[in-house]
């Protein structure tokens, strides 16, 4: 079973409190996207796909952006307020959204969600502070699992609610956030001490300059790369998983929220009853390849699927795929000194930000095209690939110890 990291004060909850709360925004409207797209835009599914694709590039976009700020403020004034800062902006922008009259609104609201909502970088930079070198990665997989928590509960509630409208989502995704803010402000203590802050440094707060520590370790480069191409497949399931299972199986907003929830909740065992004897087992980089294998495997798979059972037992070897977020996190993060752990969390942030501009955009045309085509799975064969190309780079990763800054 996952360690829970042994923290002296209410910081770990309160974390991962607010990587829940995250995750059930975007995941509570999920199930209602493909009714709202084609009732704003008046379009088929095909078109709304494409639609969906650009809103989901504008959040990554709105996070790309943000993810190396807040984690460069984070090394600054702290943890505590820049996280509460972020989930008040979240709380906002979602109450603006349930109210978005057309779709340019909407496009606005995820831009501001996505920026308000990379909490991930600050969010990382807390266990950091408080763990061993040698406990991140278990730290990290209670991370995750708070995300897959936060998708069981969120396309659950989601799709329960969509009886109220397309927009009760977005309300009581903004009740969520705001509730997490004020719990941040009144109970949460700082993780970073005074001394281990440092100046601001501008010129830093993008990607390449996040991963400015790396830069003397040029065996860890294909690590990096393997990340990337990780992320861009992942961003098949937000991309196109509503409009692919409404085509496929000709599911509605509760039938696609049941299966969300399902996603999260293998998910979730994944995170506490297998990733950290695994990572114990094989290492990190070991822990990876399998998490990764069993990802490109049920890319594949999902692919050529044409029942609505297939779905749930593909998902039982896909929910594997979770372990390589705790593994690449835990490998990265060992090669940065504390000052920096923002820095890094957050180019980590904004390089997956990057990949989610471009992997919904790129998805959503495949699936579009494959719909025309009656292939629906079209965009799951292209995320397989991609995913294949990830396990040939992090297979060139140096092993632990094999190679540090200096």
């Amino acid at each position: 079973m996952l360690a829970m990291p042994r923290l002296p004060h209410s910081a770990l909850a309160l974390v991962l409190g607010a990587v829940l709360v995250d995750a059930m925004g975007f995941g509570i409207v999920a199930p209602v996207l493909p009714s709202l797209i084609t009732r704003l835009g008046h379009m088929d599914l095909a078109a709304a796909s494409r639609v969906s694709g650009w809103l989901v590039g504008v959040f990554a976009a709105g996070q790309f952006v943000a993810a190396p700020i807040l984690g460069q403020l984070s090394d600054r004034f702290g943890r505590r307020p820049i996280l509460a800062l972020a989930m008040m902006a979240f709380a906002l922008d979602y109450g603006v959204m349930a109210l978005a009259p057309s779709l340019a609104w909407l496009f606005v609201g995820r831009a501001v969600a996505g920026a308000a909502g990379a909490v991930m970088g600050p969010a990382g930079a807390v266990l950091a502070d408080v763990t061993p070198p040698d406990h991140r990665s278990a730290a990290f997989g209670w991370l995750s699992g708070a995300w897959g928590a936060g998708f069981i509960l969120g396309p659950a509630v989601g799709g329960m609610i969509s009886s109220l409208g397309p927009r009760a989502p977005f309300i009581v995704a903004a009740g969520l956030a705001a509730l997490d803010a004020v719990a941040i402000l009144l109970v949460m203590r700082e993780t970073l001490k005074p001394g281990d802050r440092r100046g601001l440094h501008w010129r830093d707060a993008h990607m390449l300059g996040a991963f400015r520590p790396l830069s003397g370790v040029g065996r860890a480069a294909p690590l990096v790369f393997g990340w990337a191409l990780w992320q861009l497949s992942g961003a098949v399931y937000p991309a196109t998983w509503a409009f692919w299972s409404t085509v496929r199986f000709g599911w509605g907003p509760r039938d696609i929220g049941l299966s969300l929830a399902y996603v999260g909740l293998t998910s979730v065992l994944v995170q506490v009853f297998v990733t950290g004897r695994t990572v114990a087992l094989l290492g990190d980089r070991g822990a990876a390849l399998l998490g990764l294998g069993c990802g490109a495997f049920a890319f594949a798979a999902y692919a050529f699927a044409n029942r609505a059972w297939q779905v749930y037992a593909i998902f039982l070897v896909g929910a594997l795929s979770n372990l390589a977020y705790a593994a690449m996190s835990g490998l990265l993060s060992q090669q940065v000194e504390t000052s920096h752990q923002g820095a890094l969390q957050g180019g980590l942030s904004s390089l997956s930000g990057l990949a989610a501009i471009v992997g919904p955009l790129i998805l959503t045309q495949i699936f579009a095209w494959g719909v025309r085509h009656g292939f629906p799975g079209a965009a799951f064969l292209f995320a397989a690939a991609l995913m294949a190309g990830c396990i040939a780079f992090v297979a060139r990763t140096p092993r632990q110890g094999e190679a540090r800054l200096i």
